[in-house]
């Protein structure tokens, strides 16, 4: 039994649902072998999976996405090093109901990048989700080495709306570690950087933006990749429109410039964390996130078990707070069945608030129609 599921944002990690599922599975049958991986798709949550899997979890005080100082962690194997940037410049680094969509920085991601490759790092996972930002990884790249002036030619401000005022981008001063290493953008999300389906316009409002600021943002970026040209080339815009380059708040496109390479989240973190050998142990896999939906489908951590799970002739069954998908979704996903919270406790507060004992039930249910 293999248990391989994704945190229920809000209420427990991923951890924490391997724990509780676990405890519900052996309710049922007590001798039953449970091995638990806990995954993640490259958002927040993303460091705690791999130390789950056994990397060193390593903290540094860098910038947060306002530029007051905080203590953020990566994960460090041997020389590969999994970089979260919401652990930097995530939502959860912004005070309780502050939102700031054009003056957050991504420079503390950078750091943390830098923190990595101090540590001898020579491939980096750097998972992207979760962002208070929209800055295109301009923050980011200042602290690898960037430089980013105005008319006067001072620094332009932090945040994705001062990069109107951008006249010169100069790369020359970039770490010269990163031309060296496997860097590897893991993300959910194909969005490109401007745009109808850009990081403004599609997840701008997540983060506090009002239309006009979204057409401040995206006219900013658009403008970044119009500067960087001049610096980089034609390369420039490409990576402007390539898949992931709007991945939180554009900091993907920061990563394509640097010379990532992008790869589905999940797919990347299962590699990572090892998951193949677990799964050829298996004998029935048990995956799961918060809310089973229409996003699940698209690059979330259990679509991307099922996956791997069915390629290999392993049934799945999922645990999840809120089922939003019909079983023939489920089906198509290689998802044979699933259990909501809310199959348990109707209250969709109360399942968020005592997640933990409700999920035991849960999991106690499946051991009761799987392996007794």
């Amino acid at each position: 039994m293999l248990i391989a599921a994704d945190k229920f944002k809000g209420s427990l990690t991923a951890v924490q649902v391997a724990e509780r599922v676990t405890a519900g599975l052996r309710r049922a049958a007590p001798h039953v072998e449970v091995e638990a991986l806990p995954v993640a798709d490259g958002g927040d949550g993303t460091v705690d999976a791999a130390v789950a899997a056994g990397f060193e979890r390593r903290e540094v005080r860098v910038a947060g996405p306002l530029g007051d100082e905080v203590t953020a962690a990566y994960a460090l194997r041997g020389d590969t090093a999994v970089v979260e940037m919401a652990e930097a410049s995530g939502l959860q680094r912004l005070p309780a109901g502050v939102f700031a969509p054009l003056t957050s920085s991504t420079y503390g991601s950078g750091e943390l990048l830098r923190a990595a490759l101090d540590a001898g790092a020579r491939t980096i996972v750097f998972g992207v989700g979760g962002s208070a930002t929209t800055d295109g990884g301009a923050g980011m790249l200042a602290a690898l080495g960037a430089r980013f002036l105005d008319a006067e030619g001072e620094p332009v401000a932090p945040g994705g709306g001062a990069l109107r005022d951008l006249v010169t981008a100069d790369l020359s001063g970039l770490d010269a570690r990163l031309a060296e290493i496997d860097f590897v953008l893991a993300s959910d999300v194909d969005n490109p950087l401007t745009g109808p389906k850009g990081a403004p316009a599609v997840y701008g409002p997540q983060k506090g933006a009002s239309p006009d600021d979204v057409a401040v943002l995206d006219a900013s970026l658009a403008h970044f990749a119009t500067v960087l040209e001049k610096a980089i080339g034609s390369r420039a815009a490409e990576y402007a429109q390539a898949p992931g380059a709007g991945a939180a708040g554009g900091i993907g496109y920061g990563a394509l410039v640097l010379g990532a390479r992008f790869r589905a989240g999940i797919e990347v973190m299962l590699d990572v964390l090892g998951f193949a050998p677990a799964l050829a142990r298996a004998t029935l896999v048990i995956t799961g996130e918060g809310s089973l939906d229409e996003q699940t489908l698209h690059g979330k951590a259990p679509a991307g078990v099922a996956a791997a799970a069915r390629a290999e002739g392993k049934e799945v069954v999922a645990v999840c707070g809120r089922l939003a998908l019909a079983p023939e979704a489920l089906g198509r996903a290689g998802i044979r069945r699933a259990y909501a919270l809310t199959d348990v406790e109707p209250d969709v507060a109360r399942c968020i608030a005592e997640a933990g004992p409700i999920l035991e039930e849960l999991a106690e249910r499946v051991g009761r129609d799987f392996l007794v």
